[in-house]
């Protein structure tokens, strides 16, 4: 338990992970679900995106603590996609979809990935490494740590920062 909050130790899950590549002060808002700024224009773009392409796909597989964007079926494995609005975010989604195919993996399911950016027409094939699985596991440690801490880490200025919904959070 961390001061006032009751956050599980055990809860870490795709977004956080991608968060923790971005902005570890984002990922403990997130985790002490503070809302975003909901009007944020950049957050209203992903959602259209996630909703608008890929529509002949079946989207939105929940599995476990995980929502996965898109699951089709490949020659040889199951193939799970991850979507995102840009290049700007192509090493978040490598990272989230890893940590989904190591989850899967743990429970028996042997997939590959795909991170989707569709404005751009690019899709970046993933697939689960020792070394990622390393970076990982060492990630989720130090989100349980970041988690557990009674305030938000510091203040960092990134390039990130500009079209954060948490904006408001940090420079207001």
């Amino acid at each position: 338990m961390c001061g006032l909050l009751n956050i599980n130790m055990a809860y870490v899950n795709g977004t956080l992970i991608a968060s923790y590549f971005i902005c570890k002060r984002e990922l403990w808002f997130m985790a002490h679900e503070l809302t975003p700024d909901q009007d944020n224009s950049f957050l209203e773009l992903g959602r259209f995106i996630e909703e608008d392409y890929y529509k002949r796909e079946e989207k939105g597989f929940i599995v476990g603590e995980m929502k996965i964007d898109i699951v089709k079926q490949g020659d040889e494995n199951v193939i799970i996609g991850e979507i995102k609005k840009s290049s700007r975010s192509e090493l978040t989604g490598i990272m989230q979809l890893s940590y989904y195919l190591m989850r899967l993996k743990e429970i028996g399911i042997i997939a590959k990935g795909e991170v989707l950016i569709p404005k751009e027409r690019k899709k970046i094939p993933v697939e689960l490494t020792k070394e990622i699985e390393e970076k990982l596991r060492k990630a989720i440690e130090e989100i349980q740590m970041i988690i557990m801490e009674p305030f938000p880490p510091k203040l960092e200025k990134i390039p990130y920062c500009t079209h954060c919904a948490y904006r408001e959070f940090c420079w207001s």
